[in-house]
């Protein structure tokens, strides 16, 4: 997806944390058995069905409503934080200090040290 998209995320915290989250929550709505959580009842207390493979589908659109609120949240709030600390002390460093290498630049060390072969 970074490649596809272009975004820089050295860390993958959008590919861990977006990606699985999004798969975890859904995958929930599918897998849910009443037998782990037997929280949906009928009038006379008899347990119903709690997931997808069980046979209620409104638990999977109920998680997916759930991702789309997350999404939007994490969206939004992101675009804000990136906007408030742009105008601040921005989300940049100079090209300088790019070519120069963020250990060095921006730590004072560098992170690996590349010996020249013989």
């Amino acid at each position: 997806m970074k490649a596809r998209f272009g975004y820089d995320d050295s860390l993958d915290a959008f590919g861990v944390h977006g990606a699985g989250g999004t798969l975890g929550a859904l995958l929930t709505g599918v897998f849910a058995v009443s037998a782990i959580n037997p929280i949906f009842k009928d009038a006379q207390g008899n347990v119903r069905a709690s997931g997808l493979l069980e046979g209620n589908v409104h638990q999977l659109l109920n998680q997916m409503v759930g991702v789309a609120v997350a999404w939007v949240l994490g969206i939004v709030g992101t675009l804000a934080i990136l906007n408030l600390v742009d105008v601040t002390i921005g989300v940049r460093v100079s090209e300088e200090e790019e070519v120069q290498g963020l250990d060095l630049s921006q730590h004072g060390e560098e992170g690996y040290y590349w010996e020249a072969s013989a």
